[in-house]
């Protein structure tokens, strides 16, 4: 297993930064400090975005999608160094971390597909006598300077799902990932200056938290593009009013298990999608309802797979890893106080789990807190599930709308008119059938309502939301005088 690099990078305006930072943020793990930007420096990242902003969207689209295969093909090369830095700066298993490095390597060369089916449309405009000269051409250009702040949890491949659309699209930008987890990305600044990227078309600064609002007022920001809480989202938004923004943000993504489902199977990916990465992932699965029928059938046969995956700590490159410290104790300590709340006033019921060791919660299925319980209704970012039984299907669908999110949810049914009501009703960004709402293709549209966000990621979908359309239209077109 390759080690992770002993030195990292802040990239401004496209060139390395090579003076000594003035600050430095310790990231577990790893061997070196990483550099923090400073608040003039992500301005002067920004003047140079919009410097470069011409050049960008006058790349030619065979360009672009050599600079994108070159990120996917260099990723690939440094597959291992990837995955190690992941599972070191992020805390998650060696095998998870694998999967996220092979993802972005997905999430690129789809951005570099895309970016030459950039369509437009030949429209007849003649919808009355009035209008009957005109035709249209509708074609969609760069929307500008793109703002990118990234999450903690999966630092490599979400932030491929705001560079790769970007660079699709010909928009510069500059990246803001987590000062917890901002390695990774620093690691693709270094590939993308060996691409044909105009000067100033990337910028990538993890900065203080006193400095990140920054990327949400500068002058020269034509779109925000942020994944995270929706307290800091909405938040972001507010700062913004006259900007285009496009929130990613949380969710208590629910999955519904019928009287017909395969049992063990179902119950195996429940417990991956409520336990992977420690649960902090806006997909994780945390409310789960079974038919009456089998609900004790697969009560069992979950808690018996919980115990297994708790006995499966250990060292985050080996194998068999699955439980995983959470990002930092203050964290491990929030979940095992919503627990413990829940049981003192909700009158909720441990069946697994629930207790702590320093910056890890074990696995943990509660049952009978109630619809209403804090537990059930907020997003909870942690290994967590609760539990409970249903008897009326349509009902069970009004539970999963009873929320404040609507990101993904999760349907378990062989009877394909159920999973179509699942798909008319209920409330959410996409419903996943046969498996749990925490699956996700890196190419589907992606994002939710509600509280969940804003926009669509998926490389197709937010490169939409990367650019604008804009009409051309003609007077007498192919008209000849006599």
């Amino acid at each position: 297993m390759s080690a992770s690099k002993s030195a990292y990078s802040l990239w401004l305006a496209s060139r390395r930064l090579t003076e000594t930072p003035a600050l430095f943020s310790q990231i577990r793990g790893l061997e070196s400090a990483v550099p923090l930007a400073t608040r003039l420096q992500v301005q002067e990242a920004f003047r140079s975005a919009r410097a470069a902003r011409s050049q960008c969207a006058q790349l030619p689209h065979f360009r672009r999608r050599e600079a994108l295969l070159h990120i996917a093909d260099r990723i690939r090369q440094q597959h291992s160094l990837f995955a190690h830095t992941l599972a070191m700066e992020v805390r998650k298993p060696i095998s998870d971390a694998r999967v996220e490095v092979d993802r972005a390597i997905d999430t690129f060369t789809l951005a570099a597909e895309e970016s030459t089916r950039m369509h437009g449309k030949f429209e007849p405009m003649d919808i009355s006598l009035r209008n009957a000269p005109y035709t249209g051409i509708t074609t969609r250009f760069p929307a500008g300077v793109i703002s990118m702040i990234a999450p903690f949890n999966f630092p490599l491949n979400l932030a491929a799902h705001k560079i790769g659309p970007a660079i699709a699209a010909g928009c510069p930008f500059v990246l803001k990932p987590s000062d917890r987890t901002p390695a990774s990305a620093l690691m693709l600044g270094e590939i993308l200056a060996e691409t044909n990227l105009p000067t100033g078309a990337f910028s990538i600064l993890p900065c203080a938290p006193e400095d990140a609002d920054q990327y949400s007022v500068d002058e020269n920001i034509d779109v925000i593009s942020f994944t995270g809480s929706p307290k800091v989202g909405w938040h972001i938004k507010s700062l913004a009013p006259k900007k285009k923004v496009l929130l990613e943000l949380g969710g208590n993504a629910a999955c519904v298990v019928t009287e017909d489902a395969n049992i063990a199977s179902a119950a195996q990916r429940i417990l991956f999608g409520a336990f992977y990465s420690a649960g902090q992932s806006c997909i994780s699965v945390q409310r789960v309802f079974i038919h009456e029928s089998i609900y004790d059938q697969m009560k069992s046969t979950l808690i018996e797979g919980t115990h297994a995956l708790n006995k499966r700590r250990g060292d985050l490159l080996d194998e068999n890893t699955f439980l995983c410290p959470m990002i930092a104790e203050s964290e491990a300590k929030r979940a095992e106080a919503a627990v413990q709340r829940a049981v003192r006033e909700d009158g909720a019921r441990i069946l697994v789990g629930g207790t702590r060791d320093g910056d890890v919660f074990d696995c943990t299925i509660v049952e009978d807190a109630g619809a209403r319980s804090p537990l059930t209704r907020n997003e909870q970012f942690a290994p967590i599930f609760h539990m409970q039984p249903y008897s009326d299907y349509k009902k069970v669908l009004e539970c999963v709308n009873d929320s404040d999110f609507g990101l993904q949810a999760g349907v378990f049914t062989r009877d394909i008119n159920k999973a179509f009501y699942a798909y008319n009703h209920l409330h959410v960004g996409g419903v996943v059938i046969n498996d749990i709402p925490s699956a996700r293709v890196d190419s589907q549209a992606y994002g939710g309502v509600k509280e969940s966000g804003v926009g669509r990621e998926g490389l197709r979908y937010a490169i939409e939301d990367f650019t604008e359309i804009k009409v051309m239209l003609l007077k007498d077109l192919g008209r000849l005088d006599d």
